[in-house]
């Protein structure tokens, strides 16, 4: 018993090292490519990092149940938009799966959000994940304003979760790699 309970111990605080959540928990693959899009676009990098980490893991293949693709999870229609705003006349959805392509087109798409809901986070986020329309029905509805912080009012459970998980992950981003 005591063995077990001094393993118990140590794993603990291997597991709270900051090589291991770096390596395992956090890890910040295309960091270079974040940090260029994201400040090219005036964006914390930390917070595109917890995007793309709540998203898809960094897996470049990913593809959610409802058919979001890439690194930041965009879906089909929203990534074309995006083509056509950043006037990429070649864009394919395939383009996806590359890490370059999906944050550049993923993060000129927060900016746009940041732009329209004045720098709110939660709002951005929220917009994200539950989609613009959805926040703005719910700005109306909710009579929130641009100061609206409390992710626990949000009605999408989903997208309460989201936004929860971004700003942590972004917040934990932050801790590890901003020193």
């Amino acid at each position: 018993m005591r063995n077990i309970v001094i393993l118990a111990i140590i794993g603990y605080g291997v597991y709270n090292t900051d090589w291991f959540q770096k390596k395992y928990i956090y890890p910040f693959p295309y960091q270079d490519i974040v940090y260029q899009y994201a400040l090219e676009r005036e964006l914390d990098p930390f917070l595109v990092a917890g995007v793309i980490r709540t998203e898809s893991k960094f897996d470049t293949k990913a593809v959610s149940p409802k058919g979001a693709l890439g690194l930041m999870q965009m879906m089909p229609e929203t990534a074309k938009w995006v083509a056509e705003q950043m006037e990429n006349n070649d864009f394919t959805t395939t383009q996806l799966e590359n890490p370059e392509i999906s944050i550049s087109m993923g993060t000129w798409y927060l900016a746009s959000l940041k732009k329209e809901f004045k720098g709110n986070e939660v709002l951005m986020l929220a917009a994200y994940n539950g989609g613009r329309g959805n926040v703005k029905q719910w700005m109306g509805q909710y009579a929130w304003d641009m100061s609206f912080h409390d992710s626990k009012k949000i009605p999408f459970g989903e997208t309460k979760k989201y936004v929860d998980r971004v700003l942590y992950s972004k917040k934990r981003y932050q801790e590890l790699y901003g020193r």
